[in-house]
């Protein structure tokens, strides 16, 4: 009988295929870098109840009984057994990061994806922003030196990229891999907003009824010494990051007028510490239930993501009650702290499956939501950086979000990478191309290449680039770039080459990475399980994150947009157009 991928299956055989893998998967694929204990050097919770009740700057705390789990600066943890994390330095470069770049990634032609809008593509990287950063340090000795082809038309040579900023506390004596920490959070907390340090929190704040600053014309305020909207993380910032750190901002604030209307005597301090932990579990909510649903448009996804934060229906109960999991019956969210195999932490293998940078296109189309007229057409470099501040006050902002859900996001394939991401300048004018650092960074910090990677989570290999890839030129180009040798294809490549699951906006190897992760990030967080209450949240709170979407974001502060909503959907699918 021949074998039938799970997503083909009717949806009540594979949602429970799925609950097994993720199972799998947590009992396997959960491993722990760090080497001193989690509630070394730091106060118990005794000695600061407050803390009990908030989430902290710094993301300690949220395990009680191992304060610093999650924390800023925790390492980063392994979706695999750390003997295969060590990078190979001997084929480091090899082949060639600037080659991969050129020969299979550069985009020949924008290729869209029809059932996503570029509300999306900026979602993602906007959750990403929260959830983990590497830093940068471009002072450290011994860059890296890439050899460039003879026509390629880089402006010096080599090619020099610097290195991932390393743990000063990793001993090589310990014979594990090298390990490498979060500059941010590794909670769901809404750190791109807020920030993970006390002088941001400080400065983005008005001192008053717990808001955050924003102008009067609904747009952050900009920070004189960047020059770019003045926010919790700013890295890599452009007109997608400014429409929704503003969007977030705003909704912040009407959290807190509801408070302060529940709760008149309420201080300042009180009211916002209650409105960020509500505004950061309505985009875990968002992320969890419309946007992952968007760009996994399957049945069986869609089920799987509603079962993660709701658990199944009531009508559906008695149909799953056999698999014996009570987390199925009533959703992730309001159960209990669970850390299955290891302490908490964010992977290197999950940021590697989020490198989803073909979403961005090259080119800008802005249109006019009175009558869908085109008033602007920008590159990328025009509206990224300090360049995108004139841009984005120019512009009214209800014709900017409009904009922006009627243009599509790239399709994560080979082919379909950025071009002004191959050659960009930044406004230290530094010049990079990124799809070479994607490559180079996976190598360096020892995540394992395409075929072991699958290996490691328990699914087939591939034996030839034929099987790889279901279009033959991809499979003739790649197997050229790689010396026709098959193990050595990196994850990045595999990932935008295998075919696709129906319904699938990314690969099904990254999506077993998800599976885990995407339930880990809400299952190990104690303001998602144990504390997802009326006592924490207030009823008022709670009420507000399961009543609340995207949509009724939008339409709150620009109730002009409400007509052009998707009226079945999310507000991640193509929005109506406006006659």
């Amino acid at each position: 009988m021949p074998h039938i991928p799970w997503w083909r299956l009717p949806t009540l055989l594979a949602v429970p295929k799925l609950i097994n893998f993720r199972n799998d998967l947590r009992a396997k694929n959960l491993h722990d870098t760090e080497d001193e204990p989690l509630n070394v050097g730091i106060p118990p919770i005794e000695d600061v109840p407050l803390l009990r009740m908030t989430r902290t700057i710094d993301g300690t705390y949220n395990d009680l009984k191992f304060p610093k789990m999650g924390a800023c600066q925790a390492r980063f943890g392994r979706n695999f057994e750390l003997k295969e994390c060590f990078p190979d330095k001997e084929k480091l470069l090899v082949p060639n990061p600037r080659t991969v770049s050129r020969e299979l990634m550069t985009r020949d032609e924008f290729k869209p994806v029809p059932f996503l809008n570029l509300i999306a593509a900026s979602w993602i990287q906007f959750q990403v922003h929260d959830w983990f950063a590497h830093g940068r340090d471009e002072s450290v000795p011994n860059w890296f030196e890439l050899d460039l082809a003879g026509d390629d038309p880089w402006p010096s040579r080599p090619m020099r990229i610097p290195p991932t900023p390393g743990d000063p506390t990793y001993n090589p004596a310990t014979g594990k891999p090298p390990t490498f920490r979060n500059i941010n959070t590794h909670w769901w907390d809404g750190s791109q907003i807020y920030g993970a340090d006390q002088a941001t929190f400080e400065r983005l704040r008005t001192g008053v009824d717990g808001k955050l600053k924003i102008q009067d014309d609904m747009r952050l305020p900009v920070n004189p010494e960047t020059g770019i909207d003045d926010s919790g993380f700013i890295d890599n910032w452009w007109i997608g990051m400014s429409l929704l750190h503003s969007l977030f901002t705003l909704e912040h604030n009407s959290i807190c007028d509801g408070l302060r209307k529940q709760n008149p005597g309420w201080s300042d301090e009180a009211i916002y510490v209650k409105a960020r932990l509500v505004n950061a579990a309505l985009m875990a909510k968002i992320h969890t239930v419309e946007w992952t649903p968007a760009i996994l448009p399957n049945p069986t996804t869609k089920l799987a993501l509603e079962v993660n934060w709701h658990g199944i229906a009531k009508d559906l109960q008695n149909v799953f009650r056999f698999l014996d999991d009570s987390e199925v019956l009533g959703g992730i969210v309001g159960s209990h702290q669970e850390h299955d195999a290891a302490p908490y932490s964010l992977t290197e293998e999950f940021a590697s499956v989020y490198r989803m940078h073909p979403l961005i296109p090259d080119e800008f189309v802005f249109r006019r939501c009175k009558d869908d007229s085109i008033f602007g057409t920008h590159e990328l470099p025009e509206v990224s950086g300090i360049a995108n501040r004139p841009l984005f006050e120019k512009y009214a902002l209800d014709d900017l979000w409009y904009s922006f859900g009627r243009m599509h996001p790239g399709q994560i394939r080979l082919h379909n990478y950025p071009r002004h991401l191959q050659h960009l300048i930044r406004d230290n004018g530094q010049h990079f191309d990124m799809a070479a650092i994607d490559i180079l960074r996976d190598r360096e910090r020892g995540v394992p290449r395409y075929n072991r990677f699958r290996e490691l989570l328990r699914m087939p290999r591939v034996e030839t680039f034929e099987q790889l890839t279901d279009n033959p030129e991809w499979a003739q180009q790649i197997k050229k770039v790689y010396d026709g040798k098959i193990d050595d294809v990196d994850l990045q490549v595999g990932l935008q080459a295998e075919p696709l699951p129906d319904g699938f906006g990314f690969s099904e190897t990254a999506f077993r990475i998800f599976i885990l992760m995407a339930s880990r990030r809400l299952r190990s967080d104690r303001f998602f399980t144990d504390d997802y209450t009326p006592e924490m949240y207030t009823k008022f709170g709670i009420d507000w994150v399961e009543e609340n979407s995207m949509k009724t974001v939008i339409a709150r502060h620009f109730p002009q947009l409400a007509q052009f909503l998707p009226k079945s959907g999310s507000a991640f699918i193509p929005w109506t157009q406006a006659k």
